[in-house]
């Protein structure tokens, strides 16, 4: 209290433990009585966007647990004695293979258990000739066992790129988020329709863990992906017919752009004493885009971005300050996009 940060907390990301659930309303009465929340509260409580990936993608992981722990046996095995690396590595020269080394993974760690087997598919070729060289290596994985690994890791992909993303800690990254979830759920999409069986048992679990918490429109998302001033309202056209159907993305949209006037109306308030009107929502930056957007197939993050920017943004009148914001065109980064400082 004596750093006076009652008056500086908006959102606190937490996991989804309910012990978590009890503090956080705890916490909420109590800064709500200062009168600072953002938009009443409602944005105070957030789900830590990592931990809910982690959660879908434990989900995957269980379909294959039997043949993750026969990878990690195998590896165990042959890191254990520098005689069976010794072996390991006369086989890897003997094929020719480019790759040198395998990769214990932490259990705790998903994200380390998709680089063990990303990184064991690599000498999959390997693993027989070690059981022909060693009688008491017994770990040896079929074929059918390898190709349901390369599915995973086909889909883990995905997933470890996002969480790298957003877990980054040189950089903001709430605004990454939108993008990155939009990725993940057009990818959980696609894959839930497959023919495979097995990927689409599979996918279909986790796409079930996914909406539950990402089944709704998640408001702060969206509102820092909004103040990206290389993403602004276009991304929002641009994700959510790839999120939702038609009717619920327009609904979205609209209320996405509700939240952002009554955040400035109360950041004017605060720091000016100014109270300003709403400025109208119904012609205001191409609700018909989102029938463009649509359009628009594949999440191939920046570059497929980059492509409906092209064809979409305009620049329209202004008001207010968030209306010149909303108004005026996208960014557009000429180079690396993960070098651009969002602040």
């Amino acid at each position: 209290m004596g750093w006076g940060i009652e008056n500086k907390v908006y959102t606190i990301s937490v996991d989804n433990a309910l012990s978590n659930d009890v503090a956080i309303k705890v916490l909420k009465e109590n800064f709500e009585v200062s009168g600072k929340l953002l938009y009443g509260g409602k944005l105070f409580h957030v789900r830590c966007c990592a931990h809910i990936l982690n959660l879908i993608v434990q989900d995957g992981l269980h379909q294959i647990r039997h043949i993750i722990d026969d990878i990690y046996e195998s590896v165990l095995y042959i890191n254990s004695l520098e005689s069976r690396l010794k072996v390991f590595s006369e086989i890897v020269q003997q094929l020719k293979s480019p790759y040198r080394k395998l990769i214990l993974h932490c259990k705790t760690r998903w994200n380390s258990t998709y680089e063990m087997l990303a990184t064991a598919i690599k000498f999959k070729k390997v693993f027989p000739r070690v059981k022909e060289r060693d009688i008491n290596y017994h770990n040896n994985l079929s074929d059918e066992d390898w190709e349901k690994v390369e599915k995973v890791c086909e889909v883990l992909k995905v997933f470890s790129g996002s969480t790298k993303l957003v877990s980054g800690s040189d950089y903001p990254t709430s605004n990454l988020f939108l993008k990155e979830v939009c990725s993940v759920k057009y990818m959980l999409d696609s894959k839930s329709e497959s023919e495979d069986d097995f990927i689409r048992v599979m996918v279909r679990k986790m796409k079930h863990k996914f909406d539950k918490y990402w089944g709704e429109c998640n408001v702060l998302m969206s509102v820092a992906a909004v103040l990206d001033p290389r993403l602004k309202m276009r991304v929002i056209q641009w994700a959510f017919p790839k999120m939702y159907i038609e009717v619920e993305g327009r609904a979205n949209m609209v209320m996405i752009r509700d939240v952002l006037y009554e955040l400035y109306r109360e950041y004017v308030q605060a720091n000016q004493g100014v109270t300003i009107a709403r400025a109208s929502t119904s012609q205001r930056d191409g609700h018909g885009a989102i029938g463009e957007a649509a359009a628009v197939e594949g999440a191939e993050a920046w570059d497929d971005f980059s492509t409906f920017l092209d064809v979409v943004d305009t620049v329209e009148p202004s008001q207010s300050e968030l209306d010149c914001y909303l108004g005026e065109g996208c960014h557009k980064c000429v180079g690396d996009h993960d070098s651009f400082d969002t602040l």
